[in-house]
């Protein structure tokens, strides 16, 4: 698994964290919007997250 430095995360639960470093694994990520009008961080969403497989909701 290669570390992105380029790209922090702190959301373990997400299949492309990079384990004991706070950083992504993709070569990139999608964001989105979550309202129509984003206005502030709230209102959008990381369009790359998926959960880990082991992840039970």
């Amino acid at each position: 698994m290669d570390v992105n430095s380029s790209i922090g995360c702190r959301v373990t639960e997400c299949q492309y964290h990079a384990g004991d470093s706070q950083h992504c694994t993709l070569d990139k990520i999608m964001v989105g919007k979550i309202e129509s009008y984003s206005s502030k961080s709230e209102d959008t969403d990381c369009e790359s997250f998926k959960p880990k497989e082991e992840t039970a909701f």
